[in-house]
Formats: structure tokens, C-alpha cells, sequence
């Protein structure tokens, strides 16, 4: 009978593997607080407080809840003059041109609310990563009192201006 070497007589005869040392991981760096990018002003204005910029965001979302509201509104009416104008069948010329007037005025207020309601995001992500306040084709500031009447603006007013020409 031959004799079987067993795992364990073998793993005895092996030499052990010291293992490697442990490095010291480098000390942690807190990281300094973070400035958050202000709007820039013109070389006339005071600079952007915390609480003018809050008094911004905060009316930027209550525009865009009230138009999210306005284009939920909207679309449900479109959807009920779309369902109910039925083929049609015995209205004179009169009715007819009424429901089409009527559906493309909802058209109408459900594009404008839709429209508004980008123009209110991207100013907040404008807001959020430090872009808010310059002018989008120049790169000028708007001005304080500008953003302040009219807080979805991206472009001076010389920009519009040339844009509205």
C-alpha cells in the first residue's frame, strides 16, 4: 500500500510568505470651503449678495412651479378640445372656424408656458454653476437691475438690443 502525502504535511514544509508592510495612508486635506461663484456686475454695481441671489433663485422657482402649473392647465385643455371636436358632423362654418381658434390658442398658451418654463431652468442652471449674469453672446454683465426686473434674462441689453432688430 502506498502511503499518501496529506495538504497539511505539505503546507508545513512550505516557508511563509511575510507580507508586504503596510504604508501609512497621507494625511487627509479638508478641503477649504467653497466659494460660490458670484454673478459678475458691472465696474458701477455693488457685487451680488447671499441674499439677493436667494431672493433670485427663490422667484426663478416660484416661476417655474406657477408655469409648470400653467402648462399642466394648458395641455389638459388642448387634450378636452381635441377629444371633444369629434369629427365635426353638423356644425356650420362658424362653429368650426371657433373650435380651430380655440385649439390653437391653447396651442398657444401651452407653447408659451413650455418655452418660459426653459427659460426659468436654464437661468437656475446658469445660477448653480457661475454663468448667471454674464451675457450669453458677449460675455459682458447684464446688470444687476436688469436680472433683478427680469431674472430669465441672457443677454445686455445692448445684445437684445442687436437681437431684436
Amino acid at each position: 500500500m502506498a502511503v499518501k502525502k496529506s495538504a497539511t504535511s505539505k503546507a508545513v514544509s512550505e516557508p511563509v510568505k511575510k507580507a508586504a508592510p503596510v504604508k501609512k495612508a497621507a494625511p487627509v486635506k479638508k478641503a477649504a470651503p467653497e466659494k460660490k461663484n458670484r454673478p459678475t456686475v458691472r465696474p458701477d454695481e455693488s457685487a451680488w449678495t447671499a441674499a439677493e441671489l436667494r431672493d433670485i433663485e427663490r422667484e426663478l422657482r416660484e416661476d417655474a412651479s406657477r408655469l409648470a402649473g400653467e402648462l399642466v392647465a394648458a395641455e389638459a385643455g388642448l387634450a378636452d378640445l381635441i377629444r371633444d371636436s369629434g369629427d365635426g358632423a353638423g356644425d356650420d362654418q362658424a362653429d368650426a372656424g371657433s373650435k380651430t381658434f380655440e385649439r390653437e390658442h391653447e396651442m398657444s398658451l401651452a407653447n408659451n408656458a413650455r418655452d418660459m418654463l426653459q427659460q426659468v431652468e436654464h437661468a437656475l442652471a446658469r445660477l448653480a454653476n457661475g454663468t448667471y449674469g454674464a451675457c450669453e453672446t458677449c460675455a459682458t454683465p447684464i446688470g444687476k437691475g436688469r436680472l433683478q426686473a427680469f431674472p430669465r434674462a441672457t443677454l445686455c441689453l445692448s445684445c437684445k438690443q442687436a437681437e431684436e432688430r
